[in-house]
């Protein structure tokens, strides 16, 4: 099936049922009211040159309006360009070139943006503002949504062909791979891998209500608009807030009775530190799910004791996207009053992938020892754009490589102990930076750690940890992981940061961590 064709599964279901709540701008919309929006901006943008697989590239704060451009862009077949709000223009710009994407809508509010990436695009040759005509440097001043709509009906969309296997191997997109250890690689996602994960993500969170009503507060440009893509196959209401706030986070969820809601585990420590935590009722909450990194296993259980039996995790990345193993609530809830260890897991793998871990010769370790996750299945995206070599080096020995480094325990749940290039090596003896923080983050005064390597003389590295805590000493923060851990992976020194650097993705910074203590060296180990 093809990605729209999800969103019709849902629409299906009862289309008078509502399907978005911009709290922002008051826009409500049922499911019926977007399916024909969705056609007729796709038949507008069709008048205007928009042929099958053209590329196009959403450039906002959260709005209703860009998860309907959206779906009406995978009607006409087009291929999804994330665009993420947080990366400098620069980055975004090389990334539009790289891709060579020719459309772009976007809000008036960055329209100063779009005149810069304007200027560095020649291929970008196509804009449309969201919410009114706006000036960004063009022959013309850029068209609303509306008045592209203006004239347009549904009946004048022209369907694209479709074979009996629904496209599988049409692209969605091309999504950019991060960059945290250089420019971004594009991964091409087909049909086949798309729906693979939502049809994954949607039996693992579905059944637990007949009325969804899904909360949006990620940015719908980038990491929520799968998962949003995944709940409206299942017939859910999207509430949208413009941005993660904590407070407002935590009113929305009893004001629109939330069931379904996603945020990283940095989201998820900001509403437990929130100092309305606990103010408003929570019981509507069937599915917290936690993406996008490791989450303290101390904070899940503190999460569960908030939000109760709701919290749940899944483990992926851009080239096998978001569902590789999934915790479910009813396991989480379990563990965090029996068996509070296995809150370090991230969950069992899930039936649409084969996962293996491998040593460097692509051998398989034994059971309870760690190795590079692999993965192989539909899905694994199909390579990164025109990057032969790049996809080659990932699929060696016939998997697709993570470099996320794992283990699995005796019932099989899969533990993600670092990044393949975050361990450190202290002495000899690898040390996963991920255990070490997990360790820290027990401790209640610790909001969030991070662990990494700096130069050591004798031990060629020592594990260093910056924290973000109030009420409590280094040593003790030393004392701690020592005696949980042991002396050789035990911080030897901790600093204090007021917060931790993030990238544009969210995700800790440790390139900018270690910058002071190893230079602008390309190789940031000894």
């Amino acid at each position: 099936m093809r990605s729209i064709d999800y969103f019709d599964r849902g629409h299906d279901r009862d289309p008078t049922r509502s399907c978005i709540i911009d709290t922002a701008t008051g826009l409500e919309l049922t499911f019926a009211e977007v399916r024909e929006l969705t056609f007729r901006i796709a038949a507008a943008l069709q008048k205007n040159g928009f042929e099958n697989q053209d590329l196009l590239g959403l450039y906002g704060p959260n709005d209703g309006m860009l998860l309907v451009v959206i779906l009406a862009m995978w009607r006409a077949n087009g291929k999804w360009i994330p665009v993420n709000t947080r990366n400098e223009i620069d980055a975004n710009a090389a990334y539009l070139n790289y891709v060579r994407c020719k459309w772009m809508v976007y809000h008036s509010s960055k329209a100063e943006e779009v005149a810069r990436l304007r200027s560095l695009c020649p291929g970008l040759t196509h804009f449309i503002c969201l919410d009114r005509p706006c000036d960004t440097g063009g022959t013309a001043t850029d068209p609303s949504l509306d008045q592209l709509l203006d004239g347009v009906s549904a009946a004048d969309f022209t369907e694209v062909e479709i074979d009996a296997f629904g496209n599988l191997f049409d692209l969605v997109g091309i999504f950019p791979t991060g960059g945290t250890t250089g420019p971004s690689k594009g991964a091409n996602v087909t049909n086949l891998g798309w729906g693979t994960m939502i049809e994954t993500a949607a039996d693992a969170m579905g059944g637990r209500t007949d009325q969804p009503v899904a909360l949006v507060s990620a940015p719908i440009t980038h990491a929520a608009g799968p998962i949003a893509l995944s709940t409206l196959s299942l017939g859910a209401t999207q509430v949208i807030l413009p941005g993660f706030d904590a407070e407002r986070v935590l009113r929305s969820i009893e004001q629109y009775r939330i069931t379904h809601m996603y945020l990283p585990p940095t989201a998820l420590y900001q509403l437990l530190a929130s100092p309305e935590i606990g103010e408003h009722d929570y019981s509507s909450l069937r599915i917290f799910i936690l993406v996008g990194s490791p989450c303290s296993p101390e904070k899940l259980r503190l999460a569960v004791e908030t939000f109760g039996p709701c919290m749940c995790q899944s483990y992926g990345q851009v080239e096998c996207p978001m569902i590789v193993a999934w915790f479910p609530p009813e396991d989480v809830a379990k563990f965090a009053y029996e068996a509070p260890e296995k809150l370090a897991a991230c969950g069992k793998v899930t039936r649409s992938v084969k996962v293996a871990l491998l040593d460097d010769d692509g051998n398989e370790v034994p059971r309870g020892e760690a190795g590079e996750i692999c993965a192989r299945g539909a899905l694994v995206t199909h390579s990164y754009f025109e990057k032969p070599e790049a996809t080659a080096e990932i699929r060696q020995f016939g998997w697709h490589h993570t470099g996320d480094v794992g283990k699995f325990d005796e019932d099989g749940y899969l533990y993600i102990v670092d990044r393949k290039k975050d361990m450190v090596v202290t002495g000899g003896f690898n040390v996963f930076t991920a255990e070490v923080e997990a360790a820290i983050t027990e401790l209640p005064q610790v909001r969030e750690a991070a662990v990494f390597g700096i130069p050591h003389e004798k031990w060629g590295e020592q594990v260093h940890a910056v924290v973000v805590a109030e009420g409590i000493s280094d040593t003790e923060i030393i004392a701690h992981a020592k005696a949980r851990l042991g002396g050789v992976k035990a911080p030897k020194t901790v600093a204090f940061l007021d917060s931790i650097p993030r990238t544009a993705a969210g995700k800790m910074d440790k390139k900018k961590l270690r910058t002071p203590y190893w230079g602008e060296n390309a190789r940031m180990v000894n």
